[in-house]
């Protein structure tokens, strides 16, 4: 069974901290404090805790893809010839670099690889497709989605 966070030493005042962050991570830790009704040197080493465990791994803003000119959202399946981890670790090797590739999961079922790529339109998906993940030794199979509609996207973790 997976453990919580409560399992690993932290308590709902670290839980109200977390879920405040994810929902406003600009929030000053003296408005975090009045929030969860601490003094802010206890919530300032209550997060400075959590980031040395690695429970907060970063701070970003979330920039709309549209406005930032990335009009296609997909989803890109990959088939690995031969299966070996030399295969795995050269792709893995070869799509750190590419900016296009959001995220990257290695997963069971009938493909190997699912990619959560972003590009202007459908003629930078082609060279994308052609240039870059055509020519990573291995590849044996891609396949695409093209998302037409957002329905849900959310970076906020239902904290246990």
């Amino acid at each position: 069974m997976a453990k919580s966070l409560l399992d690993h030493g932290f308590d709902q005042l670290d839980h109200a901290i977390l879920e405040e962050l994810q929902v406003n991570g600009r929030i000053s830790v003296a408005d975090l404090a009045r929030k969860i009704h601490l003094s802010p040197p206890a919530v300032y080493q209550r997060i400075k805790r959590l980031e040395r465990a690695g429970v907060i791994q970063g701070y970003v803003a979330l920039i709309d893809r549209e406005a930032a000119g990335y009009d296609l959202l997909c989803f890109v399946r990959v088939s690995i010839q031969p299966h070996t981890k030399e295969k795995l670790q050269q792709f893995q090797q070869n799509i750190q670099g590419l900016s296009a590739v959001l995220e990257c999961y290695r997963v069971a079922g009938g493909h190997d690889l699912l990619l959560k790529v972003v590009v202007q339109d459908h003629k930078a998906l082609d060279t994308f497709v052609e240039q870059h993940l055509m020519s990573i030794p291995g590849v044996d199979r891609i396949e695409i989605n093209l998302v037409l509609n957002e329905m849900k996207s959310t970076t906020a973790l239902k904290l246990r």
